[in-house]
């Protein structure tokens, strides 16, 4: 059956659209971003529709969140039943079905053959700020290893893990102490040289700065935890070695510390399955979840080896973490990526590679197309020699994108990311192709 999307009938901003607009400068925090002026009326599946009638493919879903797309109808029946029952109901105080059924699923689900445990967050700030609590209390020390281009939240904590830009830290410390940032490694263009193109071993750059830190500034039984994402999101959807997380791995084990993996962005399906540790058979110690867990509801969680989940009773709790509506929503979106999307996700996500790399022989300011299932990252340069990154383009790669009715973000600076829900097929994954080749074409940075 043809699409009814993208449909452009009004130039975004549209009238209503711009009332809207105008009301959220007014009144909204000047905090907030918005990245174009998308003013949304209604979803479904992988399309958008805004106050004014035009459509679109999202190829975005809220920043990889409706990972069944939108409003699928088993979530919102899933919701709509749980709300008829009861809204609220302490869950760090009192007991309810639904919640036990999550903890059970996320600790099953998780990666390793040892048992775990499950806290239920709001976000994924939320299930950074308590795991930094948790290594912290399980090892009694305080040291906590992070990388550059690395995004973990907002919150003071989880600001202080963070290295992809500086806003997010600007003005808000003192930070937290003991925090040491690393080099992720970037096969493409290593993060260490001063001549990147020129590189010929990233992973040894890398891990040759890890080294020198624990031979210059803390000793490697004083850290108690790594914080890595196992393919880095904010950072520019960079893909590693399988060896680099196979190093602090190992260097977690012999040396007492906790390995957390952030997953927050590329777990439940992200990936094509429904953990992107699965992807380089490296099991961490802790998994943080959120984003694509409810498809959209506010839920997050803490996986962790039953081993390593030994804070005492009442040292961490949410009012709201693991609400009775959420989790419901968890439960049947669980149900579906484990049913059909995670495959859906390595099929169409292989379609889009194939795709993106034709486009790739045919720009040549697409430097490289890397990724896994439908996280994808299309990074632009300026020169393909020197791989000097193309600063400028992504925000006008997305304007464009946005006036032809697709919905694309940025990540990094100069890569564009392909993070669409789940359900997509490989019309969709045409669709988005086509427009790409179109806007890559055209467009260019303003003099």
């Amino acid at each position: 059956m043809a699409k009814n999307y993208p449909h452009i009938t009004t130039p975004p901003p549209g009238p209503k659209a711009q009332r809207i607009i105008a009301q959220d400068r007014r009144y909204a925090s000047p905090s907030y971003i918005k990245e174009y002026p998308l003013v949304v009326a209604r979803g479904e599946g992988p399309m958008i529709e805004d106050v004014d009638g035009n459509r679109y493919l999202d190829f975005m879903a809220g920043i990889a969140v409706a990972s069944t797309g939108h409003s699928h109808p088993k979530v919102v029946a899933a919701i709509e039943a749980a709300a008829k029952k009861f809204l609220h109901i302490c869950s760090t105080d009192f007991y309810y079905e639904s919640f036990s059924n999550v903890c059970e699923r996320l600790a099953k689900l998780a990666p390793g053959p040892e048992p775990k445990r499950v806290f239920l967050t709001n976000s994924g700030t939320e299930a950074t700020e308590g795991a930094i609590k948790l290594v912290r209390a399980h090892t009694k020390r305080q040291n906590i290893i992070a990388f550059r281009g690395a995004f973990h939240g907002r919150s003071m904590g989880a600001i202080s893990l963070d290295a992809s830009k500086v806003r997010y830290r600007r003005d808000f410390g003192p930070l937290l102490p003991g925090v040491y940032h690393l080099p992720y490694v970037d096969t493409y263009q290593c993060r260490v040289c001063r001549e990147p193109a020129t590189c010929s071993d990233a992973l040894a750059c890398a891990l040759n700065a890890a080294e020198a830190l624990f031979h210059e500034r803390v000793a490697p039984d004083e850290v108690a935890a790594v914080f890595i994402e196992p393919i880095l999101g904010e950072g520019g959807y960079v893909v590693p070695p399988r060896a680099f997380l196979q190093y602090w791995r190992d260097f977690c084990d012999e040396h007492g510390a906790v390995l957390v993996f952030d997953e927050v962005q590329s777990g439940i399906g992200r990936t094509g399955h429904m953990f992107a540790s699965q992807l380089f058979d490296v099991t961490p110690d802790v998994t943080l979840l959120a984003k694509g867990l409810a498809s959209g509801m506010p839920l997050g969680a803490i996986v962790a080896k039953e081993s390593v989940m030994t804070w005492g009773q009442g040292t961490h709790g949410s009012t709201f973490g693991g609400n009775p509506v959420c989790c419901e929503a968890a439960l049947a979106t669980l149900d579906l990526v484990e049913g059909s999307l995670c495959k859906n996700a390595r099929t169409v996500g292989n379609v889009l590679l194939d795709g993106l790399r034709e486009l790739q022989a045919k720009h040549d300011i697409i430097g490289e197309v890397r990724g896994a299932g439908l996280m994808i990252g299309i990074k632009f340069v300026k020169d393909r020699a020197t791989k000097e990154p193309y600063h400028g383009l992504v925000p006008e790669i997305e304007k464009a994108a946005f006036a032809r009715g697709l919905l694309l973000l940025g990540c990094g600076r100069s890569t564009i990311r392909l993070a669409p829900p789940l359900v997509v097929d490989e019309e969709d994954a045409a669709i988005a192709l086509r427009i790409l080749d179109e806007v890559i074409s055209e467009v260019r940075v303003p003099a």
